[in-house]
């Protein structure tokens, strides 16, 4: 078994504290962006629809509002945590696993196959 050195925790622990900062930045983008992209069609459908005035009171838009807007930053920070981990576990790949393409067709592989 090997032994992990302290300068290589040290620099693992602040390689993912800077990649949970960079996460919750995205996520609370994402957060805002959703918050307003939300917050107009459901009040003004509050304001406009007949049906909507009629069952949907302050606490249920708010609810409406805040789950778009919840949901908006667990996706954005999720997709930001893996596309980092696959980055950094990309780089720090040994170099024969590094080449992931095939080359055996002779034709082009879609975009999302390649590396």
């Amino acid at each position: 078994m090997s032994t992990v050195s302290r300068a290589s925790l040290d620099q693992k622990l602040a390689l993912a504290k800077r990649c949970s900062k960079e996460a919750t930045l995205a996520g609370a983008k994402a957060a805002a962006v959703a918050t307003i992209a939300s917050a107009i069609p459901t009040l003004a459908s509050v304001r406009m629809l007949p049906w909507a005035k009629a069952n949907i009171n302050p606490t249920g838009q708010a609810l409406i509002i805040s789950t778009v807007a919840g949901m908006a930053y667990f996706i954005a920070a999720d997709k930001k945590i893996l596309s980092l981990a696959r980055r950094h576990s990309f780089e720090e790949a040994p170099e024969h696993l590094k080449n992931t393409s095939f080359q055996g067709t002779g034709r082009l592989h879609p975009a999302f196959f390649r590396p």
